[in-house]
């Protein structure tokens, strides 16, 4: 048996693969096209390159970043341990020096005996064992493979909705209810009078978007269907109240009448835990979304687990095709990695990477598989990207707390309820490493 490994791409996802892989003592084959070809995003040669920002997010580990960064230490990152020996001074992130982080990965990757790196663009799939990592931008021929192996499944626009948690919002404020009163009330919903929603619209079309780069293009002017929020409401006063925000069909049980406009949260995860706002892509910066949808009645104190984002991103319907290892169901000898797979983040990405490379590792050594446990990090992102509920409204999830599984504790605090949680997924992890003698 052909125990050499393909890894296509040689981003955070692809190093962390390739690396778990050739110290499991697998051979790997990585490819790579730069320095031959860069995608629009990517300037430098070396590997794992951060393009957007050179923080990493939290340090701490009562933080869903830093727990998330701990649970990779635990599980041999390559990536983790050379963004520390790169630091620079960001306060409570860990944020590095980018082209030493890049050039530290790429000087161990490199010099692995069991790693041949091979440049150029791939165009086909190889055979055998294949952990495909080719990023958020992935175009041209391989594209065209991936769009083959996974049908219908591959999206080209990440347009997400904000994701808040249910337990943030005003219970008092808002009411449970479907549209005529279909189906089982599964909305939650936030009533506006007049006032509330000329207040709202009001700092929506005055608020500050971000500016897209160059390769980036709107969602918009594809799909009139992803058009952000405040598009929409630039149209006229009252286009959101025949859109996502019409009341119809909706009674408030506090007045026995219509609102004059409702927001709808539709729940996010199996658990309940997380809900999103319905019809609420935007391209409006992160600390303009919380200020603007603060304004929305019952959302007053919304803790924001995900803020809403419209920009390119090659992902696939992973709920459809992967299991929590990140191999495809129907092709288990082929695994996804990195942001392809609808995971959020560079750090989500990189661990995405090392979990399927310690997969297909585990599984060429005729070893036990490692069953991440639901209560850590890597367990719930395994887990989002890889049930069959998400399937269909499918949107890339970084790492937060939202997506554990909650604790019966009544903490007020919230820095010592993450530290309970942080405890109980370091805790969970160990154990399950002890259980398979890693």
């Amino acid at each position: 048996m052909n125990n050499t490994v393909s890894v296509i791409g040689a981003g955070l996802a692809g190093c962390e693969a390739a690396w778990k892989l050739a110290q499991e003592g697998i051979s790997v084959k990585l490819y790579e096209m730069k320095p031959e070809k860069y995608s629009p995003a990517h300037k430098y040669g070396g590997f794992a390159e951060l393009v957007c920002s050179n923080s990493l997010k939290a340090a701490r580990l009562e933080s869903a970043a830093g727990l998330l960064k701990y649970e990779m230490e635990m599980l041999g990152s390559v990536t983790v341990p050379c963004a520390k020996e790169n630091s620079v001074e960001a306060g409570g992130a860990l944020a590095v020096d980018r082209e030493k982080f890049s050039d530290a990965v790429t000087e161990k990757i490199k010099n692995h005996p069991l790693i041949e790196v091979i440049g150029g663009e791939v165009t086909e799939i190889p055979d055998g064992t294949v952990i495909i990592a080719t990023g958020p931008l992935t175009s041209g021929a391989m594209a065209e493979q991936i769009k083959q192996l996974c049908g219908e499944g591959l999206s080209f626009y990440d347009a997400a909705a904000p994701i808040v948690t249910y337990e943030s919002l005003d219970r008092e404020k808002v009411f449970y209810a479907s549209r005529y009163g279909r189906g089982d009330a599964d909305y939650v919903n936030c009533p506006m009078n007049k006032e509330e929603y000329l207040a709202f619209y009001e700092a929506l079309i005055g608020a500050e978007k971000v500016q897209l780069k160059d390769f980036e293009t709107h969602p918009f002017s594809v799909y009139e269907g992803c058009m952000p929020i405040e598009e929409l409401a630039s149209r006229g006063v009252d286009t959101m109240r025949f859109g996502p925000m019409k009341p119809v069909g909706i009674d408030d049980p506090k007045t026995g009448r219509r609102p004059y406009a409702v927001v709808q949260l539709r729940r996010e995860n199996r658990e309940g835990t997380l809900f999103n706002l319905v019809g609420f892509q935007t391209n409006l910066k992160f600390g303009e979304q919380k200020r603007v949808f603060s304004m929305i009645p019952g959302l007053e104190n919304a803790e924001f687990m995900r803020f809403g984002v419209m920009h390119r991103n090659s992902f696939i319907n992973s709920p459809e095709l992967l299991n929590s290892d990140f191999s495809m169901r129907k092709n288990p000898d082929i695994y996804f990695a990195g942001q392809i797979t609808g995971v959020e983040g560079y750090m989500e990405s990189a661990a995405s990477g090392l979990i399927a490379g310690t997969a297909a590792a585990r599984k060429l050594k005729g070893l036990e598989p490692i069953k991440l446990p639901a209560e850590t990090m890597t367990g719930a992102l395994s887990s989002y990207i890889s049930d069959p509920y998400n399937s269909g409204k499918f949107q890339p999830m970084g790492a937060n707390m939202g997506i554990l599984p909650g604790i019966d504790l009544k903490i007020k605090d919230k820095k010592q309820k993450y530290a309970v949680y942080a405890n109980r997924a370091v805790d969970a992890l160990k154990k399950e490493l002890e259980r398979v003698g890693c």
